[in-house]
């Protein structure tokens, strides 16, 4: 059974930290521009974006998280955990990944490149299943227990297009993921015009879009990721393009798992305040104990 859970929080936050059109508090703007998106407070009891990502990771029925994180990160241990690995929050076992930055660059090195830094760190993830995400997502309870549940080896969950509550700017520069007729992944096309974005339709007639939550059988996807080619128009090494290469290699070796919901995230200024509403409407009886 898939019962971790890598959580990638190791990025820059680039678009965070730009300015913004919206009038925001002092407060929210000095934690967007010092700390990492998944640390920005997001309700009244002053708790970050990650305490829900982890709370829906519990209630999938993860035990074990693994969090990527960036060098000079402190403020994360303050809340979830000192020690490097055995933290203990509200049920969970936290453990702690140093992403760290290659010589000569200023910021990592990119998806790819901190699931390598996992699994380098933690090795017995190489030998079992596991289940990664990104820590600026709000993915539901629904969708990482499916990753967790699924009996495929590889997966990751195929979203509908139509159902991302995001505006059509953003939307419209996901990478759209195309299926086989079995479900399996064979080809992500990158930021598609609206007119050949029509010929991607799924079975169901759906655009699918992949939103970075997979789940890996850790040793089939290890050489996969640890030789990740880099990206030559964003210089980074990126989790989807060894995520394609193992399908390419490996016909029907990673599902698509058919999914229509929207993801609060936090990518700009701007996200704050809708993810602050989502929240107070979709957590109102929020308990650890259950």
């Amino acid at each position: 059974m898939n019962n971790s859970l890598v959580i990638l929080a190791g990025g820059a936050s680039s678009r965070m930290k730009k300015d913004s059109k919206k009038d925001l508090d002092k407060g929210v703007i000095k934690e967007a521009n010092t700390r990492s998106k998944s640390l920005i407070t997001i309700d009244k009891k002053n708790r970050p974006v990650m305490d829900y990502l982890l709370y829906n990771a519990k209630q999938a029925g993860y035990k074990n998280i693994y969090i990527v994180i960036g060098e000079k990160e402190e403020l994360i241990q303050e809340l979830y955990g000192e020690k490097n690995k055995g933290n203990h929050f509200n049920g969970l076992t936290i453990n702690y990944a140093i992403q760290y930055i290659p010589e000569g660059r200023k910021k990592p090195f990119g998806t790819a490149d901190a699931l390598c830094h996992a699994i380098e760190q933690y090795p017995e993830l190489n030998k079992e299943s596991y289940t990664v995400c990104n820590s600026d997502n709000l993915y539901s309870e629904q969708v990482l227990r499916q990753m967790r549940k699924t009996p495929a080896k590889n997966a990751f969950a195929s979203y509908d297009r139509d159902a991302l509550k995001f505006g059509l700017d953003r939307i419209t520069s996901f990478a759209l993921v195309t299926v086989d007729n079995k479900g399996y992944l064979n080809a992500i096309i990158e930021k598609p015009s609206i007119n050949d974005s029509e010929r991607y339709k799924d079975a169901l007639g759906k655009l699918r879009v992949s939103m970075n939550v997979f789940k890996f059988d850790g040793n089939m996807f290890k050489n996969y990721v640890l030789n990740c080619p880099i990206n030559p128009q964003r210089n980074e090494k990126e989790l989807p393009t060894a995520v394609l290469n193992m399908a390419k290699d490996k016909p029907e070796s990673v599902l698509g798992i058919p999914v229509s919901e929207h993801v609060p995230d936090l990518t700009s200024k701007e996200d704050i305040s809708v993810l602050k509403e989502y929240i107070e409407k979709h957590y109102k009886n929020m308990s650890w104990s259950r």
